[in-house]
This record gives structure tokens, sequence and C-alpha cells, in this order.
């Protein structure tokens, strides 16, 4: 039997907790796609749900310890409601801000899921948006885009005045292929998970090219359709490396580190419905939740995790918060990982 490393290199993080559970609507998660961990110590979840199902799609708002606030943003084109958000992000003053990659606008709320405003239009103009995904705020409180099918990244305020764009449709450094996931570094950088690259790119705060990180593959310090990227103090990235279903962590150099392929238990909520549910809490203690891998491909890594429960399985995106925890919000089985740096 072939054993499935879940954890390989230096020992950067360590797993803790799962949270999530999958539910079409209330308190659950359905193709969560992002996380915010925000300033008010609650987490916000973006669903973008089966195919924009008006039930499924929904910001759902939880804590570490699995507490329920609510849901907002539901299905709709008025004010304060979502058709296909992808991505979040929090301003300096607790603005919750969701990309809609359907509407091609940017909604705020507040942290009670308050609609506050909306701002956006479809075109390739400057300031116009076509699917954007990736957003992340500046210490300034200027806004990145990532303009996804645009295939640059736009700059704004946070009240959707354009500043400026770059990037253009590419393999060389500097261009883009459907950039998604973004983050601002500590140091004022920007980091794009540029997905069709298979690789992500460092950008100074004024846009221009640092460094490049990563090449096509399945091996150490390669990657498949990157989606998301974090980069801590020390300049050590975090990447959600979606189409190799696992995540990996490079050090400065974009030296190989740690790759994860998941470790998940079961969370709060799974656990309570269990208890409730019994016959199905009976089926799943007689199920084998690590079947034999040698029936999978050794070169399909989502074929093993569409069937062993504790691996990633689509991770979307990933986040660090001021404490050491890292936050790997996994779209097919609607949950969220949650890892802590050692050191």
């Amino acid at each position: 039997m072939t054993t499935l490393a879940s954890d390989t290199g230096k020992n950067v993080l360590e797993y803790i907790t799962t949270l999530g559970i999958l539910a079409m609507e209330g308190r659950g998660f359905e193709y969560p796609t992002d996380t915010v961990i925000a300033k008010n110590g609650r987490l916000y979840v973006t669903n973008r749900s089966r195919d924009m199902g008006e039930r499924g799609v929904r910001v759902t708002v939880l804590d570490i310890d699995s507490e329920y606030y609510g849901t907002f943003g539901h299905y709709g084109q008025g004010e304060g409601q979502l058709i296909s958000p992808m991505c979040a992000a929090e301003d300096s003053q607790g603005g919750i801000y969701v990309t809609d990659d359907y509407t091609h606008q940017i909604t705020e709320f507040d942290y009670e899921g308050n609609f506050v405003s909306s701002w956006g239009v479809r075109g390739s103009g400057n300031g116009e948006l076509n699917g954007p995904s990736g957003i992340a705020f500046d210490y300034e409180d200027n806004v990145y885009i990532a303009d996804t099918h645009n295939n640059r990244v736009q700059k704004f305020t946070a009240g959707g005045e354009f500043i400026f764009s770059f990037g253009s449709k590419g393999a060389d450094e500097g261009q883009l292929d459907l950039p998604w996931g973004i983050t601002v570094a500590p140091s004022g950088d920007l980091y794009v998970a540029d997905w069709g690259n298979n690789r992500i790119q460092q950008f100074s705060a004024d846009s221009e090219f640092v460094a490049t990180y990563g090449v096509s593959g399945r091996g150490d310090g390669e990657f498949l359709r990157p989606s998301g990227v974090a980069v801590d103090e020390r300049g050590y990235l975090y990447v959600s490396d979606w189409g190799n279903e696992r995540i990996q962590i490079l050090d400065t150099d974009g030296a190989f580190l740690q790759k994860l392929r998941g470790q998940a238990t079961l969370s709060k909520w799974a656990t309570n419905f269990l208890e409730i549910n019994v016959e199905e809490g009976e089926a799943r203690s007689k199920a084998n939740l690590e079947p034999n891998t040698d029936i999978f491909d050794p070169e399909d890594p989502h074929a093993q995790s569409a069937h062993i429960e504790k691996l990633f399985w689509a991770p979307m995106s990933i986040k660090l918060d001021d404490s050491g925890k890292v936050y790997v919000t996994e779209g097919n089985r609607h949950r969220i990982q949650v890892y802590q740096r050692t050191s």
C-alpha cells in the first residue's frame, strides 16, 4: 500500500483544526471560495455554490471556535446581493469587500453584513473589470483587484476610483494569464497567483516586476494552476497549489520548504451533525476513509483527493492571521483547514 505524505520538508506548519460543513443554506458552506480573517475576530467565508445556485450563494460568518454568526450577501443583483462571489478582503475601517466575477462588481459590507456600497462595470478599459477575483488592500486602503479575464491587476481607491493598472496577457516577466489570488506582503510588495502561467509573481507597490517563483509541474517548488498566495513577515510564500491539490511553502529565495496534502479531522459542525443523524454517523464509522492508494494514478492527485477525506480537494485560497495561523479554504470539501506556524 502506498502512503500519501501529508507533510514533507521543513516543519513550517502544523495542523490544528477543521472548520465548516456542507450546507446549502444557513450554518455551513457550499463551494467556498475565500476567507477573510477580520480584525473583529470573525471569519467571513464567501460561498459560490454549485453552478451559482440560488440557495447556496452567501457569506458565512463564524469564528475559530466554530461559533456561528449568520449569513449575508445572498443570491441576486440588488444592493447587497451576490451572484458569484470569488474573493474577499477587509480594509482598515472594518469594511468587508467581495468580488463577484459574474456581475463584475466589488461590494462592500460592514461587519454585520449590512450593504455599504458597490462599484465596478464590465469592460476592458481603465477602471473596468472582467471577471474580478483576487482582492487585497495596501496600508493606505488602496485596493488591488485581479482583473482575471483582462489578464491584469488594477489598483483603486477603496471607493472604486481608478489609480492604475498593469499586466497584459502573456508568459514573459510581468505578463499574466488569468491571475487569481493576490496579497500585499508586509513589505508592501504585491504577490499574484499567475494561474495560467503556473507561477507566483512579485511586484513593487508601483507595479514594477520584482521576481517570479515556481515553474509548471508536480515536483517540489513547482505549481499547477496556483489559486492563492500569502506572505509572512519573513518573506515566506504560502501557496494554494490548486491543480496539485496541496499547499506549498517557499522561502524568500523561492526555495522549497514544505508541502502539505491535508490532514483534516471532523469539524465541530460535522461532529454535531453526525451525533444528531445517527444512521449517517454509523455508516461513516464503517467506511474506509483511507483506501489503498495503489488504485490511484500517482500522477493524478485529484483522484486521490476525491477519495481520501483528510486531503485537500480544490484548495481555493490561503490566508494568514496575526497569530501565525494559516487558513486554507477548500472548495470541493466545503471546509477550512487551519494550521499553525511552528516558528
